[in-house]
């Protein structure tokens, strides 16, 4: 049998979710709305949903909203406490004419000013546009000057990588742990600014479909494009939060990902709160000792991550996990690069839990595939639509595809979260409904018999053969699942007759040595599980890939490297 077609049993038959396919077919929107009390008011605030009611009621008051290990700082802010910050941080921006509507950028790492910025910037309908940390100053200029951005609010460590005086919309700077000698004589010092700001703030109430944040991500001609999500959002953080990382009140979930991206945002922040449960966060994560101490000293129970930090465990191997209590964790979370199925057996035989993938993109907002707790696991496939979306795998005109068949993830149009426009760019914006009633993703894929949906790529990395049409990763799983290979990227490149054959660059593991032998073994391994024609002809062996951020391969520097073109700065391309 293939690896890919082995099943787990579901995880846990108590999880909050726990008939699919009953809620699959019944769920509508509109029966969570029940759970927001805007449902009553007619009053619409994220910050009030995910933080004010919860500091209103006695009994989850002094909850704890979120705690934090970053370098020296440590401690816990409870729901009471974050209302009164996030509502000094709402004065302090109004008091220097931050207003409905007005993009403030956020240039911080993760540290508490973040999350409480965020709270608070939502409160007086600011529209929260975060940024990579590790932006450099081209790209923050492109995405301020994009989405005309007034305020910033960043740290005298990340201050020289924002071009003040090229930002003519830039009308005030504010510094979170400024020194004496900060470097803008005029910048806002956050601690001096938040002392004097009042703790009582009148919300702004604003409709379901109001901007909330303005993320950027990388467009098709790589000019980056600003996307608007709306605070009715909202709906699909909580639904998403309690049914795919399945948070229950005593939970301690932990987000790690890097402070700009959505996944941060919401699943770090306003998912969590929506469900009264304290999210931990921390700086970067080094090795595998911060990762495991980390989860040890704050008895997190859920962990929502990239594959990297799995690798991180399955390296250090069973005696080294021995040696720390990890008996809080109870449930494992994955997201932005598809899982090899061998990383969650491995991370399954050393922390007796199995690692759940999910699928979702900056444009959906939310989850919308994902792998459930009470739904029995497929290796290597993202898992099913989450309920109340309806996904298909589409040709190019927009017709369903039968199972098995190759073709690109579409959502039917309609859930929460889902992208409300482009900034600046409504042609680009249209594009993305170019088939009628989908939405387009880019991303490939096909669906099994059972509705679960195997990733395949991005639609230009899809690979013809003669067998048919096949994504890199399912040529990357099978080359994983052999115990030479570590890591594998694969690319498809022409032949000296001009036919396009699959080339792999691989990263062994200890103990192996690249030889010949052993390249025509890896091939000979890969053509017996897949189709001959889908195999690769030709392996590189290389000490690492060249990846994102969260991960993912890029393959267009695997492409630069055959073709002996310039790459260009590699660690840029790691921010995309």
């Amino acid at each position: 049998m293939s690896i890919l077609e082995n099943m787990l049993p579901p995880y846990r038959t108590d999880a909050n979710l726990r008939n699919y396919d009953d809620l699959y077919r019944s769920f509508q929107w509109d029966d969570i709305n029940g759970e927001f009390s805007w449902q009553e008011t007619g009053k619409v605030n994220i910050s009030h949903e995910a933080i004010d009611r919860h500091a209103e009621n006695p009994q989850t008051s002094h909850s704890v909203c979120l705690s934090y290990a970053y370098g020296m700082r440590t401690g816990k802010i409870t729901y009471r406490q974050m209302k009164d910050l996030s509502n000094k941080c709402g004065n302090m921006l109004r008091k220097i004419g931050v207003g409905k509507g007005d993009r403030v950028f956020l240039f911080l790492p993760k540290i508490p000013e973040l999350y409480i910025a965020l709270a608070g910037c939502a409160k007086i309908g600011a529209v929260i546009a975060p940024l990579y940390s590790e932006y450099r100053e081209i790209a923050v200029k492109e995405r301020m000057l994009d989405g005309q951005g007034s305020v910033i609010i960043t740290t005298p460590q990340y201050l020289p990588r924002v071009p003040i005086n090229e930002l003519p919309d830039l009308q005030h700077v504010i510094l979170v742990g400024a020194l004496p000698d900060a470097p803008v004589s005029e910048a806002i010092i956050w601690d001096e600014a938040m002392d004097h700001a009042s703790t009582e703030l009148d919300l702004e109430w604003v409709d379901r479909e109001f901007p909330l944040l303005l993320t950027y991500t990388s467009g098709p001609t790589g000019k980056p494009i600003g996307l608007i999500h709306p605070h009715d959002s909202m709906r699909g953080y909580l639904a998403t939060a309690r049914w795919v990382l399945d948070l229950r009140d005593d939970d301690v979930v932990w987000t790690q990902a890097e402070p700009g991206w959505l996944m941060n945002v919401v699943y770090s922040a306003f998912a969590p709160w929506l469900c009264g449960v304290q999210t931990f966060i921390t700086g970067k994560i080094k090795d595998v000792t911060e990762l495991l101490n980390a989860v040890e000293k704050n008895g997190v129970t859920v962990l929502y991550t990239i594959p990297t930090l799995y690798r991180m465990i399955i390296d250090a191997g069973a005696e080294c996990i021995r040696t720390y209590n990890l008996q809080s964790l109870r449930h494992l979370l994955s997201a932005l690069e598809p899982l090899y199925p061998e990383m969650i057996y491995s991370v399954m035989r050393l922390l007796g839990i199995p690692i759940h993938d999910t699928w979702w993109t900056a444009e959906t907002g939310m989850i919308t595939i994902a792998n459930f707790p009470s739904v029995s696991i497929k290796p290597g496939y993202l898992g099913k639509p989450c309920p109340g979306i309806t996904v298909a795998v589409v040709d190019e005109q927009g017709n369903e595809l039968p199972p098995f068949t190759m073709g690109q993830i579409a959502l039917k149009a309609g859930w929460p979260a889902m992208v409300r426009g482009i900034w600046g760019n409504e042609e680009r914006y249209q594009s993305y409904f170019r088939q009628t009633p989908w939405f387009i993703t880019g991303d490939t894929a096909y669906v099994d018999f059972n509705g679960y949906f195997f990733y395949q790529g991005r639609a230009d990395d899809v690979i013809i053969t003669s067998g048919g049409r096949i994504g890199p990763s399912e040529i990357e799983n099978v080359l994983t699942s052999h115990p030479a290979v570590a890591e594998a990227g694969v690319i498809r490149v022409p032949d000296a007759t001009g036919v396009k054959k699959v080339k792999a660059f691989v990263c062994l593991r200890p103990n192996y040595k690249p030889t010949e032998l052993l390249k025509s073994k890896i091939i000979a391994y890969v053509e017996s599980r897949l189709q001959p024609e889908s195999a690769p002809k030709e392996i590189t062996f290389c000490e690492s890939l060249p990846k994102t951020k969260s991960g993912k391969i890029l393959r267009r520097v695997l492409k630069a490297w055959e073709w002996g073109l310039p790459t260009g700065n590699i660690a840029s391309l790691r921010d995309e």
